[in-house]
This record gives C-alpha cells, sequence and structure tokens, in this order.
C-alpha cells in the first residue's frame, strides 16, 4: 500500500530526491566515497555548498545585499541568535504572538534587551493571525512567525513595519513566492520543505552584521559564518547535500510560483471537504488557514479514534493532531502530491458516509 506521509515533520520529501540521496550515500558523483565521508574541505562539498547557496538565490531572487547561511542548531537556535546580534540595549524589539513557537522566541530573546509584544491570538488558541497593531517607528526589529504548524495559521499579507522585518519561516519556506524586499533575516529549519532535518537557513542582510555592541560567542556571531562561507567548523555536509537535490528538485517543477500554485491547489482540497463535511470543524479562521497544515477537528470527538484508524488504512500516515491541542492536522508540503490530497479527502467522505 502506497503510504501518504502527511506528517508535520520531518516531512515528506521527493522520491527523486530520496533515490538520489541514496545514491550519494553509497559513491557520490562516481568519486568512490560517500558523501557521509567525504571532507567537508573538498572540492567536491565545496561545488556542493556553491550549488546550493545559488539554488536559494535563484529561487528567491536575492540581491547581494543578502548572505546566505546554512548553520547547525535548528530554528530555535535563531530564537536567541537574532536578538544577540540585532538587538543592542537599551533598544526595543517587537514581537507579534501566533503561536507556539513565536512564545518560545519572545521568551529567548528576553535575555537581550526589551521586548514588546504588540499582538497576540492567544486568546481564541491562536485560530487566526493578528493583524490590528502599529509597529513604533523606533523599535529595532519586529520579529513574526510566517506559518505556525500547530494552529495552522499562516501570513498571507506581510504586516506594514518601518524597522527591519525578521521572519521564522521554518514550515513554509520556498513554498510560495516570496518578495524579499521587506526583510531584513528571514530563518528556516530544514525538514519542512527545505530538507531533511539537521541544518538551518539563515539569509541576513548585510547592513544587520556587526550592529551591536555586546561580546558574541564567536559560534553565534553571524558575521564568523558570512566571513567563513558557512564553514566556521564542519558544517552539516548531509542534510545541506540532501537540501541541494530537493532545491534542484523545485527549480525543475516551476520554482516557487509553480509552487504556490500547486499548494493553494492541494489546500483547496482539503479545506472545502472539511467546510462540506458535516462531520469536521475547522481550528483556524478562513482567511488565514495555511496551505501547509490543515488543522481540524470531528465534532463529535469520541469518533477521532476510529477516523484515525479509518486514515491508517488507507495509508494516510502522521494526521494525528499536535499533542498540545488534539485533533487532526494535514502538513501538505512542497513534496505532497495532489493525489495524496485526495486520498485524505475521501478518506473523509466515506467517513461521514458511514458515521454521519
Amino acid at each position: 500500500m502506497k503510504k501518504h506521509n502527511f506528517s508535520a515533520g520531518p516531512s515528506i520529501l521527493p522520491r527523486q530526491v530520496f533515490e538520489q540521496a541514496a545514491a550519494g550515500v553509497l559513491d557520490l558523483s562516481g568519486s568512490g566515497l560517500s558523501i557521509l565521508e567525504i571532507s567537508h574541505r573538498s572540492n567536491a562539498f565545496e561545488e556542493i555548498l556553491d550549488s546550493t547557496k545559488q539554488l536559494v538565490r535563484s529561487l528567491l531572487k536575492l540581491s547581494d545585499s543578502y548572505h546566505v547561511l546554512f548553520l547547525s542548531g535548528g530554528a530555535s537556535s535563531q530564537f536567541f541568535m537574532v536578538p544577540m546580534n540585532l538587538l543592542n540595549p537599551p533598544e526595543t524589539a517587537c514581537y507579534i504572538d501566533s503561536g507556539a513557537w513565536s512564545l518560545k522566541a519572545i521568551k529567548e530573546a528576553g535575555h537581550f534587551g526589551k521586548i514588546s509584544v504588540l499582538a497576540s491570538s492567544k486568546d481564541r488558541q491562536y485560530a487566526y493571525i493578528p493583524k490590528k497593531y502599529t509597529v513604533p517607528d523606533m523599535a529595532t526589529y519586529l520579529h513574526i512567525t510566517s506559518n505556525n504548524t500547530i494552529s495552522g495559521t499562516q501570513y498571507h499579507q506581510w504586516p506594514e513595519s518601518k524597522p527591519v522585518l525578521v521572519a521564522d519561516m521554518s514550515s513554509d519556506i520556498f513554498s510560495r513566492p516570496l518578495d524579499i524586499k521587506p526583510f531584513g533575516l528571514i530563518y528556516a529549519g530544514a525538514q519542512k520543505n527545505m530538507g531533511p532535518a539537521g541544518t538551518t537557513l539563515v539569509i541576513i542582510r548585510d547592513d544587520l552584521l556587526g550592529r551591536v555592541s555586546r561580546e558574541i560567542p564567536t559560534m553565534l556571531n553571524y558575521q564568523t559564518h558570512v566571513s567563513k562561507n558557512s564553514m566556521f567548523n564542519t558544517p552539516p555536509v548531509f542534510p545541506i547535500y540532501v537540501t541541494m537535490l530537493n532545491l534542484q528538485w523545485l527549480h525543475k517543477q516551476g520554482g516557487l510560483e509553480a509552487a504556490g500554485r500547486r499548494n493553494q491547489e492541494k489546500a483547496r482540497i482539503i479545506y472545502d471537504e472539511v467546510d462540506r463535511n458535516s462531520m469536521f470543524l475547522g481550528l483556524a479562521d478562513a482567511e488565514d488557514r495555511s496551505l501547509m497544515n490543515a488543522t481540524f477537528v470531528l465534532k463529535d470527538s469520541a469518533l477521532e479514534s476510529d477516523f484515525l484508524e479509518a486514515c491508517s488504512a488507507a495509508g494516510c500516515e502522521g494526521v494525528k493532531g499536535h499533542r498540545s491541542i488534539g485533533g487532526i492536522r494535514a502538513s501538505i508540503y512542497n513534496a505532497m502530491g495532489k493525489e495524496s490530497v485526495s486520498v485524505l479527502a475521501d478518506v473523509m467522505k466515506e467517513f461521514e458516509q458511514k458515521f454521519g
């Protein structure tokens, strides 16, 4: 039976990428060596790293004023690296609280300066993206989380901000076209649309380097990694290699414009069925629904285990909602095909016919 992987992450990647990565583990491009054992100082890996960075630049249409870094530590490390490198006391940084990951970022930032939470959607269990707020002109930066995997909400319009805009894009990077100009810094864990877990993409504008007076540990200073081309220490070689393969696949699929159209179409299949089906109720406000993580519940919660069993029987895996809110979550990242989304929609239809 074909498996349809709706897991929120580490998530689905294209079959072609798995096959190429597997071949590289055995023998990288006829070298007789595995990608897992080549030196990170070798020409072979330098070519992989440079190619990966160029793919990022091409897909996002980056100008030379932006630096592309591949770091370790996950997006969670960026929760403290951002304020450590950007926030100079007594300056204030502004944050929007749109979910659990925003809260983690806010907590870490508080160690480095004054933090102002301008708006929050916690009052309704993060079912919407906060919109009614004003960003103080004197703030150092405004931090947002572009997509919220747990609650299933997503920014579809960027906030207006005179201060630098910083975004955690871990779960929707490369899923749709992106105008980089409003942003000074973007970071994203790889394990959603970009590649396997183990590396973190950071895109930082040149004028944000070296702006604080505090002493920063060498490994946590963005300038270190810019000056050393992401190779100050041994980089996460294999995750970067698979990221390269995945971005090559994405480029061949038509880039971000085509990805955005496909993701809208897939999300529409799920949300149309949620709205039509008498057994289910969507969790996120319609205008803020995520194209990456569709969240919903059964109106009769006693039937949830039956629905999960029906999903498993149809090969739909990873649809159980996050432990903090429960319910159902279907993560439909770039590599998820339309046919897999249709299978889940059919399970929902059949479930209504059986229990409705």
